[in-house]
């Protein structure tokens, strides 16, 4: 499946496409519900190819993962937080039972106004990546071994699961009421946005297999952790010092998931070193796509490349944080100390160590020779124009 830089975003600094933590996008329409979509778009005049399931698990890897539910109980689980000791949207907006909720709203509305359009756009598309939280428990769920068989499921992957999504869940409630109170946006517009992106679904290339699930979502929560993060950086640079609040607040909770995940993997690379170091090389050339790549608004079918492109100039989001990871992830899990590997293994491991350096000075060059940008008009806030 290929990944393709739209000619639009590379205007603005062009990067190599597997660098490309935002604009690298999988655009292959069989992701895609025929239903959601415009009739005549490309999306749906080429819904051809037949979706195909890849299990890459064998039954004994798949024993293993049961075997693991005592560790995930004692070692994952405790990375969960009890829902009363829990922060909630509530916690950060106004109070719509207190006599002073028109005098709150009006504040924040106030605060709002200080904030540049295109640090909007970015905060929306940070929003919407976290409605579609539908979708990630769903792909969370297609997993071998760990997946939540019935819904209700006792066991101790199932119930990490659950329980992660509920505390997502506060993500996009928080944003999304942050916003609708702000008046900055176009509600609307946002919420066909949601609709359409939870209606495609995605295809993180997993083949409903944990290696390689646990691997994207250990990259995914430390790429989360760092986006919110530099959104409070400059919410508070804007003056909004509740919003940088709010982004502090989910980018703490991304941190402390990120822990989970990468602890996972850790755990994989102790037993079963050689399998999941050929997991971890599948899964980077295969490139990490974001969650929303799907992002569409019912008249732009670029808009995960525009909104991508302005999270790049702001550098909320970028390629060197896309490297950084990835360079992280590598001595996080220690894989240039890995020995006993298999000779593919071992080709795996010189592969994923010496990546890093790769794609940065690929990223450097590409930074140099960058073009100015063009503005373009954005649904979510009213057709204004902005810089990419």
């Amino acid at each position: 499946m290929a990944f393709k830089l739209n000619p639009l975003v590379s205007q603005s600094p062009k990067l190599p496409p597997f660098a490309l933590p935002l604009m690298a996008s999988i655009r292959s329409p069989k992701f895609y519900v025929a239903s959601t979509l415009k009739y005549g778009s490309k999306k749906v005049e080429n819904l051809k190819k037949p979706f195909e399931v890849s299990h890459s698990m064998s039954p004994q890897k798949i024993e293993m993962f049961k075997s693991l539910e005592n560790w995930a109980e004692q070692n994952i689980l405790i990375h969960l937080k009890r829902v009363e000791k829990c922060w909630q949207p509530q916690d950060f907006l106004p109070d719509p039972a207190s006599d002073g909720f028109d005098e709150q709203v009006k504040e924040l509305r106030e605060r709002a106004k200080e904030i540049p359009d295109d640090y909007i756009v970015v905060l929306v598309g940070d929003m919407i990546t976290e409605e579609a939280l539908p979708t990630y428990q769903t792909v969370l769920n297609t997993f071998d071994g760990v997946r939540d068989e019935t819904g209700a499921s006792p066991t101790s992957w199932a119930t990490w699961i659950r329980a992660w999504t509920g505390e997502e869940n506060r993500h996009g409630d928080l944003l999304n009421k942050y916003l609708y109170l702000s008046g900055r946006v176009d509600m609307r517009q946002i919420e066909k946005t949601i609709q359409y992106l939870i209606g495609s679904g995605m295809d993180q290339l997993s083949e409903n297999s944990p290696y390689l699930g646990f691997i994207y979502t250990s990259f995914q929560e430390r790429a989360t952790f760092i986006s919110h993060g530099n959104t409070a950086r400059q919410a508070k640079e804007h003056g909004d010092m509740k919003l940088a609040q709010i982004c502090g607040a989910i980018a703490s909770d991304e941190k402390r998931h990120e822990i989970a995940y990468t602890k996972i993997v850790e755990k994989l690379f102790e037993i079963d070193p050689d399998a999941t170091v050929l997991a971890f090389a599948d899964m980077m050339r295969k490139r990490i796509s974001m969650p929303a790549h799907l992002m569409y608004d019912g008249r732009d079918e670029n808009l995960f490349e525009h909104f991508s492109a302005v999270a790049q100039r702001l550098g909320v989001y970028t390629a060197k944080d896309y490297v950084d990871i990835l360079e992280f992830l590598v001595g996080r899990w220690k894989v240039e100390k890995l020995t006993g590997l298999s000779g593919e293994g071992r080709e795996a491991q010189d592969y994923v160590c010496g990546l890093a350096p790769k794609i940065r000075r690929l990223v450097d060059r590409a930074q140099g020779r960058a073009k100015e940008a063009p503005t373009i008009p954005f649904s979510w806030i009213f057709d204004r124009q902005v810089k990419l």
